[in-house]
């Protein structure tokens, strides 16, 4: 389902905006009556467009004041090492995301942790868990702008 109409996008931007938001506000929302914008919302779960809803949260106020992205280089690219990787990264909360990339780095990830002494504890277990050719880690000062939000019902550039 990778057609999406307007209405659709505008049911997803809507969602992404405030998935709590109750179905009759969506559809007014949007210009539907509840029931076809209720099935709409099921067709686009079903269809793997909407992959869950969550609530967001202030890092800082959690005790995740520090932000690091962190460059791996591998040491090989052969599946296991992949699928080590793979596990170990499963296996580590502080990891929030992990890209694969091209490039000079091959894995970017972005990790959440309390302070500099937590950091040191993630990379030590980190290169403890699977063998690695480099790591490269940015600390990032200040979070600048922050979304999860997709522009879908925006119009292109």
């Amino acid at each position: 389902m990778t057609d999406l109409d307007l209405i659709d996008r505008k049911i997803v931007a809507e969602l992404m905006r405030d998935a709590t938001l109750p179905i009759a506000q969506i559809a007014e929302n949007v210009g539907l009556s509840q029931t076809p914008c209720w099935k709409r919302i099921q067709k686009l779960e079903a269809a793997g467009v909407l992959t869950g809803r969550v609530a967001l949260a202030d890092p800082a106020k959690l005790g995740f004041g520090l932000t690091v992205f962190v460059g791996i280089e591998a040491p090989d690219h052969s599946s296991g090492w992949r699928e080590a990787f793979a596990k170990a990264m499963e296996a580590t909360p502080e990891v929030m995301e992990v890209y694969r990339m091209a490039g000079q780095m091959d894995y970017l990830l972005r990790v959440a942790v309390a302070d500099m002494a937590s950091f040191d504890g993630f990379y030590k277990r980190l290169t403890d868990a699977v063998p690695i050719k480099n790591v490269t880690s940015h600390f990032a000062m200040e979070r600048m702008k922050f979304t999860t939000t997709y522009p879908v019902d925006t119009p292109s550039r």
